[in-house]
């Protein structure tokens, strides 16, 4: 055997043999690590535009939206319903969304993005899909939108039910 082979062969038989942790194979820790890699990579974005994670959350929630129920946005954006409200609140004023009241029940209202929150939320977005396209050019086209459908599929099996916890990740 040369220094090589046995050097290999070496690394290889301790790899082995140490003891696999159970994180390191369990999906919900492998998912939550990933999701908070991948973000704070790019919450470094979010904050350089001047808004917080959460206002982030809720900007691209609306996205494309109709409007959002408060208790729809906290699941959306991982947050709780109090944190939200208190959130919403302030980019209100600052004219990012609008709330109104829905007809058929006074007690409810629905939060839209704003012209205003529409062209901060453009950058932005714009920035995420370049960060989401070069965190899976390595996988490749293929494999990158199987990772995303396999993904949308795993949520769609396992829908949100009652409110946010308070890590808001995998356990």
């Amino acid at each position: 055997m040369t220094e090589d082979t046995t050097e290999q062969a070496t690394g290889e038989a301790a790899e082995a043999a140490a003891p696999q942790r159970f994180i390191d194979s369990y999906l919900a820790y492998l998912l939550a690590q990933a999701s908070s890699r991948i973000s704070r990579e790019f919450h470094r974005e979010v904050k350089a535009a001047g808004l917080s994670v959460t206002e982030w959350r809720v900007l691209a929630s609306l996205e494309g939206s109709a409007g959002e129920s408060i208790g729809v946005l906290s699941q959306l954006t991982l947050t709780k319903q109090p944190t939200l409200s208190k959130v919403v609140q302030r980019m209100e004023a600052d004219g990012l969304v609008a709330r109104t009241r829905i007809r058929a029940d006074r007690r409810q209202t629905v939060v839209r993005i704003t012209p205003k929150g529409h062209r901060l939320t453009g950058t932005l977005r714009d920035r995420a899909w370049k960060h989401q396209a070069a965190v899976l050019e390595p996988f490749g086209q293929e494999n990158a939108e199987r990772l995303i459908e396999m993904l949308k599929a795993l949520l769609a099996l396992h829908p949100p039910q009652g409110p946010v916890e308070e890590d808001g990740a995998g356990g």
